[in-house]
């Protein structure tokens, strides 16, 4: 499923030096990372840590101020177009249209994406498919739950086969049986496209089974970076990701909500204004 650049050379997320400043503020403090292609990465920390700001950095949606990110060996900078097309993204802001049914959304992210015109229709079903929607493909979103509606913003981001999936916070008040078919299907793309996944989340315990590594962001900064066993045994053999989460930051984990497309909005709203 994934396309573009031959993703056994370069590495999928290579990023030196990055620095984003808003006013006084520095949001992203001399970051480095790479992510290899095929890898599913945690980008951890408490809000506003700078995961956001990261992620839309990476995504394009603002301009480098200081350092370098290629994605793919592309760099954002000049290449953004190029870029685009080789990522999906599903961004703590709501992105499915309530008055279309989950079919004209898939679409239209189709016809963003500038899916050949012959091939729209095939992709539309695939998605949809793939993230078991087809039966309620023609139902307003409004009607869909918590978990459809994430599974239908997937369906959109996966559209047009991309080779690197960002997700930040993509379960973020969603009940547990909603968070695992959603990291169900996640999984699936990775053991047979190996897709490469990018994703923030305030539950360590889906960062701990997924990622094969992560990196703890605080103040801007990248404090821990590793996989999730390597981080805990370095506090001791009882320890776990949310041990470790609290070693480096201090902090109190997010909570977990219920409910459909009107408290998706609810919640990733509060999300986005909190970093």
């Amino acid at each position: 499923m994934a396309a573009g650049p031959d993703l056994g050379t370069v590495p999928a997320i290579d990023v030196h030096g990055l620095t984003q400043r808003f006013g006084e503020h520095v949001a992203v403090d001399d970051v480095d990372l790479t992510v290899a292609a095929g890898e599913c990465f945690g980008l951890l920390g408490p809000n506003g840590a700078g995961k956001t700001t990261t992620i839309r950095l990476l995504v394009t949606l603002l301009p480098v101020q200081t350092g370098q990110v290629r994605i793919f060996g592309l760099d954002v900078r000049r290449k953004a177009m190029a870029v685009r097309r080789l990522m999906g993204y599903v961004p703590q802001q709501l992105s499915v249209e309530g008055a279309l049914t989950g079919r004209e959304n898939v679409t239209w992210f189709a016809r963003l994406f500038d899916v050949p015109r012959r091939e729209r229709t095939a992709r539309v079903d695939e998605v949809l498919a793939m993230m078991d929607l087809t039966d309620a493909a023609d139902r307003l979103a409004a009607t869909y739950s918590g978990g459809m509606v994430r599974r239908l913003e997937l369906a959109q981001a996966l559209v047009n086969r991309p080779a690197l999936l960002v997700l930040d916070e993509p379960t973020v008040g969603l009940d547990p049986v909603a968070r695992d078919s959603v990291w169900t299907r996640v999984g699936e793309l990775q053991s047979q496209y190996g897709t490469t996944v990018l994703l923030t989340t305030h539950y360590m315990e889906e960062a701990d089974a997924l990622c094969d590594r992560v990196a703890l962001m605080h103040h801007g900064s990248v404090r821990a970076l590793g996989a999730p066993d390597e981080l805990k045994a370095a506090l001791g053999p009882q320890a776990s990701l949310e041990d470790v989460f609290r070693h480096w930051t201090g902090d109190q984990l997010a909570g977990e909500e219920k409910g459909g497309l009107r408290s998706v909005r609810t919640t990733r709203r509060t999300a986005g204004r909190m970093g």
